[in-house]
Formats: C-alpha cells, structure tokens, sequence
C-alpha cells in the first residue's frame, strides 16, 4: 500500500546519503538494488526510493497494517541517531499532541479494551508472542520495540465496578525528536490493529 505515501517523499529519500540513513536508522542498504532492508516490529522491510515502494521480506507475524510502510519511509527519513532512555510519555505530551491527538487521530486504543475486556493473562500471552517485555507501568504492561529506536509500551488496566478496562500507549520522548505527529499517529494505529 506505498501509494499512501507521497511519492515526494521517496524522492527525499533517494537523495540521502546511504551511509548516513543506516547510521541514524540502524537498517541497511544495498546499493545494487538501491533499497533500505529494516526491522519493523519482527519483520523485515525493504524500500526502495527509486520504485517507490515498501514490502516485506521476512514475515514472522501476520501483516502488519498498511500504515507501517508509510512509518517505515518516514522512519528512514527522520530517525536520528539518539538512544532511547525510556521516559515515557503519552501522546498529549508530545509537542503539539494535546490538540492534534483528539476526534479522527484519537488513538483507538478501545480496540485493545474490547479484544481483552478484562483478561490480563490473555492479554499479557498476545504481547509476549509479539515479542513484548513486560514493564512495571499498569495491570499488564509490555514495551515493544518497533525499531531499534522506536520503543512503543501497551499498558492495560482491569476494569472494577466504577471504572470500565482501560489501555493506552506510551511513547519514548525521543519520539518526538524523530517523527511528525501525524506518523505518530499512523505507528500508534498499527500498533492498537495488532494487539486488538
């Protein structure tokens, strides 16, 4: 689905430097076929700017939402090379999150409420078998390393008789610093798709 990407964005990325996107990325690139190859989430991409396209290599999962190939160009485009320290933080404390994380780029996190409607163990055996390490931060929590340099958490929380479940993501503040919100946004969707 790399027609969701603007293909302006496959020509920037064309135009960097090789050796400093798999620097700041930690990906590779081969320059006979002219294509990144990086990990996403246990899975391995290929993008190649000249074809302007995105698929996937090695697959250990079922597919991950088409969103994922318009963060794995941006990715490339805007990783630095900065380690993450996980202080976490939610979505409305990213510079500008408060007012665009709201109405259509609410993050559906009630996808994650729904599937596990209170069933933590169930919910902690989806998250181990997508590689997730368990995090001291909720009822039931796990950090997903996305990339190298993107560490999502999934935080649960049971529900009791005055508060219904809820979940929420959590990001690395270094987020910020490598994607646009609206990439954020896209990454926050496919994670909520493929837990929920």
């Amino acid at each position: 689905m790399a027609d969701i990407i603007d293909e302006i964005f496959f020509q920037k990325l064309g135009r960097e430097n090789p050796r400093d996107v798999c620097k700041r990325a930690l990906c590779s690139y081969d320059g006979s076929e002219r294509s990144y190859t990086v990990d996403i989430w246990g899975d391995r991409f290929r993008i190649c700017p000249d074809r302007c396209s995105v698929s996937r290599i090695r697959e250990n999962h079922e597919p991950l939402h088409f969103y994922f190939d318009l963060f794995a160009v941006h990715y490339l485009l805007g990783a630095r090379e900065i380690n993450p320290g996980k202080h976490w933080i939610s979505e409305k404390d990213i510079p500008g999150g408060a007012t665009f994380f709201r109405g259509p780029h609410d993050i559906p996190t009630r996808h994650i409420t729904e599937r596990f409607n209170n069933n933590i163990p169930a919910f902690s055996e989806t998250c181990r078998s997508y590689g997730g390490e368990p995090a001291d931060l909720a009822d039931g929590a796990f950090v997903f390393w996305i990339t190298p340099r993107i560490p999502v958490a999934v935080l649960y929380w049971e529900g009791d008789d005055l508060f219904p479940p809820e979940s929420k993501l959590l990001f690395d503040r270094t987020i910020a610093d490598q994607l646009a919100l609206d990439v954020i946004y896209a990454l926050a969707v496919g994670v909520c798709k493929r837990i929920g």
